[in-house]
């Protein structure tokens, strides 16, 4: 994959990907999440934060994806990467098939592309502000971009706590290792859109990354 930092392109080839989930910091509100999802199904996590292993050809800077049925949707997160002894910030969208979520929360994460912009941030430019760092998310609908999600990362659990739990450090030495490392509610609930749109923001700086991209539903059958 190619990356823009600072206008420099770098070439980083994935052989790790990497899945937060259940990394918020208010554990009420993780408990509430959890009696939520239980209620339509999924079965609670084993513990938090738990960190899902994915292929990493799942992550992608294409505008269009593909997914089968009707039941998925984006979420827009903080993007870790690490490689060659370097480590940087992006922004992705952990794109989850809802209806598998029931069946197995880490097949779901499996199943669907994951679209990421292709701009990074040095890490070592906001290491000291990243609970700082603005992510808002919007999805396409009736017309209009509607806001869908908005948060800074002082919701989501330390990064680099998060960064040392999953491990990163030794699976980078086998190569360049992504990791989505969790999000926020949803406005109005968790819901499809054929477009969602996401940025980050650094509120310091001015900076911003963003990406859209569209979901194309592929038929499913039976």
């Amino acid at each position: 994959m190619r990356f823009n930092c600072n206008g420099q392109w770098l070439d980083i080839e994935l052989a790790h990907l990497v899945v937060a989930g259940w990394t918020g910091r208010d554990q009420a509100a993780i408990q509430h999440h959890i009696d939520e999802l239980a209620a339509i199904g999924v079965t609670p996590p084993s513990a938090t934060p738990l960190f899902y292993r994915a292929s990493s050809g799942l992550l992608t800077q294409s505008p269009r994806i593909q997914v089968v049925g009707g039941d998925s949707s984006g979420e827009v997160e903080p993007l870790v990467v690490q490689a060659g002894g370097r480590r940087w910030l992006g922004l992705g969208s952990d794109h989850t098939d809802r209806a598998l979520e029931a069946h197995s929360v880490a097949l779901s994460k499996q199943i669907c592309a994951k679209p990421c912009a292709d701009q990074l941030w040095d890490w070592d430019s906001v290491a000291d502000r990243l609970d700082e760092i603005v992510l808002e998310s919007w999805v396409h609908e009736d017309g209009e971009w509607v806001p869908y999600q908005q948060g800074s990362l002082s919701a989501i659990r330390p990064l680099t706590d998060l960064i040392a739990s999953a491990g990163l450090d030794d699976l980078a030495r086998d190569g360049a290792v992504a990791m989505m490392c969790g999000t926020f509610g949803a406005k109005g609930g968790v819901r499809p859109a054929g477009s969602f749109r996401m940025a980050m923001s650094d509120p310091a700086t001015g900076r911003r990354i963003s990406h859209d991209y569209a979901t194309v539903t592929l038929a499913e059958v039976a």
